[in-house]
């Protein structure tokens, strides 16, 4: 199965996998108070819930830009923005009847246009994963989410080679 999708200048080319489905879908009613992932893709063994963060797309205003920096600084990309995320969307899939194989978080990160020390990009999976499995005073008992990928456009390939990932200008 070819499956192409698109969120805004990124678009996926999800070769080979059993399903891929658009969760975060504008204008379609969707359970009020959860926020969703952008896509799920379904593989043999896994499912893949893809969130993509795309700052350096075009016309993001230059303000919007250092307020995603600061974010990816500081708790607040991790805590209020990607957790609730793959905790709504695995919810969701479980209460549909639909979690039967262990959950990847991937989540792509169009860095190009911002300046981002490398460093922390370096523990951000860390800290994303450590906080997906600690959200309260005790941790989860279950670990919904088994792993997690944080890709830049330029390490897609790395991580998912029967993948393709592209960047198109929108006019």
């Amino acid at each position: 199965m070819t499956a192409r999708v698109q969120e805004g200048e990124l678009q996926f080319e999800f070769l080979g996998a059993t399903s891929v489905e658009r969760l975060d879908v504008q204008g379609q009613p969707g359970p009020q108070g959860m926020a969703l992932v952008d896509f799920v893709v379904e593989e043999s063994s896994r499912t893949l819930l893809v969130e993509i963060k795309d700052p350096s797309q075009q016309p993001v205003p230059e303000r919007e830009r250092q307020r995603f920096a600061r974010a990816m600084q500081h708790r607040t990309l991790i805590y209020e923005e990607l957790v609730p995320k793959a905790r709504d969307s695995y919810t969701f899939l479980h209460l549909m009847e639909r979690a039967t194989q262990p959950f990847v978080y991937v989540v792509v990160l169009g860095l190009e246009r911002l300046a981002v020390d490398p460093a922390l990009l370096s523990n951000f999976k860390d800290r994303l994963l450590q906080r997906l499995r600690h959200e309260a005073q005790d941790p989860w008992q279950r670990h919904y989410i088994i792993d997690c990928a944080v890709v830049i456009p330029a390490t897609w390939s790395t991580h998912f080679p029967a993948y393709a990932l592209s960047r198109s200008a929108q006019s």
